[in-house]
């Protein structure tokens, strides 16, 4: 008896196991960006990571999930309401990310443009793995503030769009944390823009690629700035980013300051002093960076640094997005940082002069992907692929 109930166990695991295949390729799959080879040209090259090599079902599925606002504790947000793909999948409305029911998140949206290429993510480098990191803006109480995992995935059930999506990109395994988060993590890793004007001229010969003064601004970048000390360059690739925490004394420096920049819609803003913010502003407690991490007191105040491409389209600035322009930025290099005890002995007062400042703006310009704009139309169209 037991003998003829195993069989019937593993003949009924074997079509089921036919089943799912049979409908994973009964049904094309959703085509993958065309340009996504030569949109990474400049970049080093990806070693790719523990959760596979890319699958078009789970691309496609990762970001359907990354747009879909029910799977928000009040079906209000998504993943791509603070990365905004037209905003270079980050946010320019406001300094820092805003969340459910309108609370000011505590720091800026990072970009995810690249982010495949990143070894610790977050400002503060706190999670490791895309996988992973998908989880914390769900779970989060101020971002899309559901209670549980378990919640997510029951509400991911009772969804009747995602029927069978999830066995399709994952040979019959359904909804699940781990799937989930490698669904999401396929459709990040997609997120790429480099072949930038600045990779052509570097790394493809193309002399004329570059303006004089664009020239002199990687000059400038590369030499008296100092810039790649932190964002780095290599001979054949440029990540632009060295994977490092420094305290550079950024937003602490506003305590000083007594008037705010504040934006009121995309493009407006107004100018606020500290006693019209003082009635409705509440106290925040100071941001410690990696330190709160770490709890190595050497990492205070420290953060990840970015990597500069397509920084021309990701402000605002720094982890609490208290620079509104790549000038500001500038500037603020310039001075040699904010006020800190423990600021990076990297930094120190520049001196640079009014044109040296616009010729390094005007470089910083050329390191927006060329495929950019596609990227941002594919995306949203694959969002609807399923």
């Amino acid at each position: 008896m037991n003998a003829t109930l195993g069989r019937r166990a593993a003949a009924g695991a074997l079509l089921l196991a036919l089943g799912w295949w049979a409908l994973r390729h009964s049904t094309p799959a959703p085509q993958p960006y065309a340009a996504a080879s030569v949109a990474a040209f400049g970049l080093p090259p990806h070693e790719g990571s523990a959760e596979g090599a890319p699958d078009a079902y789970r691309i496609a599925l990762g970001g359907k999930l990354f747009f879909d606002r029910r799977l928000s504790f009040n079906g209000t947000m998504s993943c791509a309401m603070c990365h905004v793909p037209e905003q270079g999948f980050t946010s320019h409305d406001s300094q820092t990310g805003i969340g459910i029911e309108g609370k000011s998140l505590r720091r800026n949206a990072p970009s995810l443009l690249n982010v495949a290429w990143q070894t610790r993510l977050f400002h503060d480098g706190r999670e490791s793995s895309l996988v992973t990191q998908a989880w914390m803006p769900f779970l989060h109480p101020d971002e899309m503030a559901n209670p549980s995992i378990g919640h997510v995935l029951d509400r991911l059930r009772s969804l009747p769009d995602y029927r069978h999506l999830f066995e399709r990109a994952f040979d019959g395994a359904g909804p699940s944390m781990d799937t989930v988060g490698a669904a999401i993590a396929a459709f990040e890793a997609t997120l790429v823009a480099a072949d930038s004007r600045f990779d052509r001229w570097r790394y493809a010969g193309a002399s004329t690629a570059l303006s004089a003064q664009e020239q002199q601004g990687f000059e400038l970048f590369s030499g008296k700035a100092g810039c790649t000390q932190c964002h780095r360059v290599a001979a054949r690739h440029a990540l632009l980013a060295d994977g490092a925490f420094h305290a550079t004394g950024a937003g602490l420096s506003l305590a000083s300051v007594r008037s705010f920049v504040v934006p009121l819609a995309p493009g407006v803003q107004t100018v606020l002093d500290e006693s019209a913010l003082r009635a409705f502003a509440s106290d925040q407690p100071p941001d410690l960076g990696r330190f709160e991490i770490t709890l190595d007191p050497a990492d205070r105040h420290a953060f990840k640094t970015p990597s500069l491409r397509n920084v021309a389209q990701t402000a605002p600035y720094m982890h609490d997005g208290s620079m509104a322009t790549l000038e500001d930025v500038i500037d603020f290099y310039d001075r040699g940082g904010g006020e800190l005890p423990n600021k990076s002995p990297l930094l120190r007062p520049l001196a640079l002069q009014a044109s040296e400042k616009a010729a390094l703006t005007a470089f910083l310009r050329t390191l927006d992907g060329s495929q950019l704009a596609e990227l941002v139309v594919h995306t949203r169209a694959s969002a609807g692929a399923f």
